[in-house]
């Protein structure tokens, strides 16, 4: 084999190898998120998202832990939540109806609003990638 190919294929080995991690967040929510912002998400905008509290002085992390992976509980309720991370609770995010209502209630009691798309999308790239 020619240096050239050998460059060739050593560069399209790791531009594969580099976009593994970007196919392990494929989700078809996520996906029509980005179609309708027409652009991309960030995980670190995600995580901080999910770590803001809004003026209820509450944030994502406060149900669901400072790791999406744990199991969580309400913090007015106590009753048991199961994992966000899809990497351990592989149920999550795959229902997009259920997706929108669980955004429409958890927003409001967090952040105190609605959810932009854009922040869906930010929030959904992080708990993707958490494994």
């Amino acid at each position: 084999m020619s240096p050239i190919v050998g460059d060739r294929c050593t560069a399209l080995l790791a531009s594969l190898v580099m976009a593994l991690p970007l196919a392990a967040l494929a989700n078809p929510i996520l996906d029509g998120y980005k179609a309708e912002i027409k652009g991309t998400f960030s995980v670190a905008a995600g995580e901080k998202l999910y770590k803001t509290e809004g003026p209820n002085q509450l944030s994502c992390a406060s149900c669901h832990t400072d790791s999406p992976k744990n199991a969580g509980k309400h913090a007015k309720t106590n009753k048991a939540i199961d994992p966000l991370a899809p990497s351990v609770n592989p149920k999550r995010f795959t229902d997009a109806a259920q997706v929108e209502k669980w955004f429409k209630r958890n927003c409001n009691d967090a952040l105190g609003r609605a959810c932009t798309t854009q922040e869906k999308g930010y929030f959904m790239t992080y708990v993707l990638s958490v494994k």
